[in-house]
């Protein structure tokens, strides 16, 4: 872990970039042509979205329309790997106060969120790059990252003290963000034919997931077509449930051959796979390259909650989804050997998990 105590040069934060008034993005920042938002592809994805899914029928008494929203869960983790939920438990007050206050966060004076810096050793606090490889091109964003669980990695004190509401509010939405994450683990196990409990219990059970929350700002950008808030990857945890910006559409998926702008519903959540749970379920459901575009007229900020596995757990493709046809297409490896990839050299497509596959 060495190569992560600290970054290989000095970190420029990009709202700081943008208030200093600069016309053009300095070079850093601009992608190679053949990774730039594409007009041309958006366009013609407009008409596309992901699904949609309404979990209040989970709730129901009656036996068929619990079936029929699980099958629609399942349809939309294999087809897409994405999908946005509706009704699904988390207060909306409770949304809308939190996404206001790291706002206000977000546009403090520099020197009080300078007091969060973080550092590639663990990411926690106030950042605006991944990966620690010198030189590299970087993405238009801040962010915020902070641990919900394990318990033994939470410290409040390391959650912002301004404005005031902060660290009650994380915690609150913490708790109920974890809940529904809870209750998608084990509609996935059940539609992949495993125990109910079994993604939980292999991600470490419920008081040792790996609960925690990336705070994303993306400041306006006075050359869009050049940039992107964040390059294309998947994530390397269980699962994220996105809480966007539903007034400015940024983020796209890459899904057969084109990149779809999602459009965010109000209070919606986004829910996409990760990397461990194709790993466990043998690439029965796959993660999803995405990206996030900018805005020249609009900043943005969403709030990705990452689900995963406990850090220090051996996690492998699951037994019950082994066969002679099926042979397992993934070593065994803890959380924390996985991620260093990318807290390494940043987001690079799907080029980590695809690497892993075993000849077979």
């Amino acid at each position: 872990m060495s190569c992560l105590e600290s970054w290989p040069e000095p970190v420029v934060r990009v709202q700081h970039l943008l208030d200093s008034g600069i016309k053009e993005i300095p070079e850093r920042y601009v992608k190679k042509p053949c990774d730039r938002p594409s007009l041309i592809t958006e366009s013609a994805t407009s008409e596309m979205n992901i699904p949609v899914i309404d979990l209040q029928d989970l709730f129901s008494d009656d036996d068929l329309l619990r079936q029929t929203t699980v099958s629609l869960v399942d349809s939309a983790c294999r087809e897409w790997g994405f999908f946005q939920v509706v009704n699904h438990g988390v207060h909306h007050q409770l949304m809308a106060a939190i996404r206001e206050a790291w706002r206000e966060f977000f546009h403090l004076p520099l020197e009080e969120k300078q007091k969060y810096a973080n550092s590639p050793s663990t990411y926690e606090g106030y950042g605006s790059r991944l990966g620690v490889e010198k030189g590299v091109p970087l993405d238009w964003s801040d962010y915020f990252f902070l641990h919900y669980l394990p318990i033994s990695l939470r410290d409040e004190k390391k959650w912002p003290k301004l404005p005031v509401s902060c660290r009650e509010l994380v915690g609150k939405y913490s708790k109920e963000v974890v809940e529904l994450g809870g209750k998608l683990m084990k509609i996935f196990s059940t539609n992949l034919g495993l125990k109910e409990n079994y993604l939980q219990e292999a991600f470490g059970g419920n008081e040792n997931i790996g609960a925690c929350l990336r705070v994303n700002y993306y400041p306006k950008c006075p050359q869009p077509g050049l940039t992107l808030g964040i390059s294309p990857h998947s994530d390397p945890g269980g699962i994220t449930l996105l809480f966007p910006d539903e007034n400015v559409s940024g983020l796209q998926v890459h899904h057969k051959n084109n990149w779809v702008t999602v459009k965010p519903l109000p209070n919606a959540f986004i829910v996409n796979l990760g990397d461990q749970l194709q790993v466990v379920s043998n690439a029965n459901y796959r993660s999803v390259e995405h990206r996030v575009v900018v805005n020249a007229e609009k900043e943005r900020v969403s709030l990705a909650y990452f689900y995963n596995p406990r850090g220090d757990i051996p996690i492998k493709p699951a037994e019950e989804l082994i066969t002679e046809d099926n042979p397992p297409l993934y070593p065994c490896m803890t959380f924390n050997e996985y991620r260093l990839y990318i807290r390494t050299r940043g987001p690079r497509g799907k080029a980590q998990v695809e690497s892993l596959k075993s000849p077979h």
